[in-house]
């Protein structure tokens, strides 16, 4: 299994992560749900309207941090947006109730992948598994 595999299948079991970003000096968190894996690479999406699209546009260091039962994932990198027509067009078939929703609000889904990543999973004892992503 690849190291995007791993990451991909732990924020399954997750379901639900947490996407961190700075805001001018102030970190900023909230939890995330949209991620796939499309070719060996993650990516996430959230509404270009949002906070937290602006914050990782101006500053794109971040961090996602999710749990699973007694074991924790930090993943960091730098958000890199997407305008890839394959890729957008694989969010839109992946995920259709949502992207019914943006059509419907006239809203737009700004997409990324996080470069040069480094990926953390504990346990709250010990390093379990580290590696470059």
């Amino acid at each position: 299994m690849s190291n995007a595999a791993k990451v991909h299948e732990f924020l399954n079991k997750a379901q639900v992560f947490y996407f961190l970003t700075t805001d001018g000096d102030q970190p900023k968190g909230r939890p995330f749900g949209l991620q796939m894996l499309l070719d060996d690479v993650i990516y996430f999406g959230c509404g270009t309207f949002k906070n937290v699209f602006k914050q990782l546009t101006a500053n794109p260091k971040v961090e996602v941090l999710a749990l699973c039962g007694n074991e924790f994932m930090r993943y960091d990198g730098t958000a890199k947006v997407t305008s890839d027509a394959a890729v957008l067009g694989k969010v839109r078939e992946t995920f259709p109730q949502i992207m019914a929703l943006y059509d419907q609000n006239g809203w737009e889904m700004g997409v990324f992948c996080l470069e040069n990543g480094h990926v953390e999973i504990r346990d709250m004892g010990s390093l379990k598994e580290e590696f470059d992503l």
